[in-house]
């Protein structure tokens, strides 16, 4: 049957956190006790007011036709206006903005615009998973630049510099990073910005999706430094910091010949996302920020925890995320180990173990180019993270 499918479909990896998610779901079904830490999932309920915003544009009943392909105005203007206040991206308009199915959807659009075949893209590793897949979807080469524990998993622009040939048609990377939690200062940043302007026309993704889940107090937007605007498409939405996943409204904010282009793609792929989603993000960015706030220190609170937790544990080593929901420990001292029949050879057998021997799923580092590590989701409560720590430790325990 493979041989009906397309060469594009065939080669393409399914999405390692989502494949852990649905693994864990299949067990649970069968009645077994699973923790799931693979999925980047809030577990608070999206804030009231955003809800009533829903509601009330239901009953409104003007939102039900399609909407404008890139959004609705006063949802592009308001995210504009936040950029150009929150952000310092002062050249922000809302022509500039388009609002897409997700940040993954607004990905998926930037790349199908800017890569022809060969074409090459830096990616800061480790990185989410999807970069990579869209990357080679669209014909592109994914570049990766890693960054080791040591340096908090932060890749260099000395990295960036030596990483770039007459291919390089553009860099992505997040901030706060998923899956590392690290956070890029302004410093850093600033060094990478000189970088990219050394190369002609070469573009950046900044995909600041986490951006209110930050607990250094600073977040830098790449596009707000001077002679980047017109290189950088800054990528955001509303699934993290509002808890909104499933209501699926993400953003792009771009140079103008580029947002043009994402929206003429869109129109032929999705036209405008959901009328009733887009009004919720409206209120959402326009209402009571304090939701998001107690969001965030409920989050730090969590990061502690697991901290102190992990450091418990014997052969786990760890950096302390800066922001986002994550932990990625190296847990390469447990390669070459075995507990009972099982051997850990790779941190694919280390998820799998955990997940048979301590019911809790995380998601191997492999998929996101690290090998050495694993992806741990703190975004569950104090109880499940507590106890999942405590199962996992005693079944590293068992690995001699």
């Amino acid at each position: 049957m493979n041989s009906i499918l397309s060469d594009r479909i065939n080669n393409m990896e399914e999405s390692a956190t989502l494949a852990m998610a649905k693994t864990a779901r299949e067990l649970k079904s069968q009645g077994i006790d699973i923790i799931g830490l693979s999925l980047g999932e809030p577990d608070f309920k999206t804030p009231k007011h955003i809800q009533e915003a829903a509601k009330a544009a239901i009953d409104e009943g003007k939102y039900f036709s399609y909407p404008p392909v890139a959004g609705y105005q006063d949802l592009r203007e308001a995210i504009a206006k936040k950029l150009r206040e929150q952000n310092q991206i002062t050249q922000a308009k809302a022509e500039n903005i388009v609002v897409s199915t997700g940040a993954k959807h607004s990905i998926a659009n930037v790349f199908m615009c800017l890569i022809n075949e060969g074409d090459e893209v830096v990616i800061f590793s480790p990185y989410w998973v999807s970069y990579s897949e869209i990357i080679k979807l669209a014909g592109g080469v994914p570049v990766l630049i890693e960054g080791n524990l040591e340096n908090n998993f932060k890749a260099t622009a000395a990295q960036l510099k030596a990483a770039i040939t007459d291919k390089t048609k553009a860099v992505i990377y997040s901030s706060p990073c998923n899956p590392s939690g690290s956070v890029f200062s302004k410093q850093e940043l600033e060094a990478i910005a000189e970088v990219v302007k050394s190369k002609e026309d070469l573009i950046v993704i900044a995909d600041e999706i986490y951006e209110l889940i930050n607990f250094t107090g600073q977040h830098a937007s790449i596009a707000s430094f001077p002679g980047m605007f017109e290189r950088t498409i800054t990528v955001n939405g509303f699934s993290k910091g509002y808890a909104m996943t499933g209501w699926r409204v993400g953003y792009i904010c771009a140079p103008l010949p580029i947002a043009k282009a994402c929206e003429k793609i869109q129109g032929q792929f999705t036209s405008g996302g959901t009328g009733i989603a887009q009004r919720a993000a409206l209120a959402g960015l326009t209402g009571d920020q304090k939701p998001s706030e107690e969001m965030a220190a409920a989050y730090l609170k969590r990061r502690d925890l697991v901290l102190q937790l992990l450091r418990e544990i014997p052969g786990i080593k760890t950096h302390v995320p800066e922001g986002a929901f994550y932990f990625f420990p190296d847990v390469s001292a447990f390669f070459g180990k075995s507990a009972g029949d099982f051997k850990i050879q790779t941190a694919d057998d280390f998820c799998l173990y955990l997940l048979n021997e301590a019911h809790v799923s995380l998601v191997t580092g492999a998929a996101f180019g690290a090998p050495d590590s694993v992806r741990l989701s703190y975004a569950a409560s104090e109880d499940e993270l507590k106890e999942a720590l405590k199962r996992v430790k005693t079944a590293l325990e068992k690995v001699k």
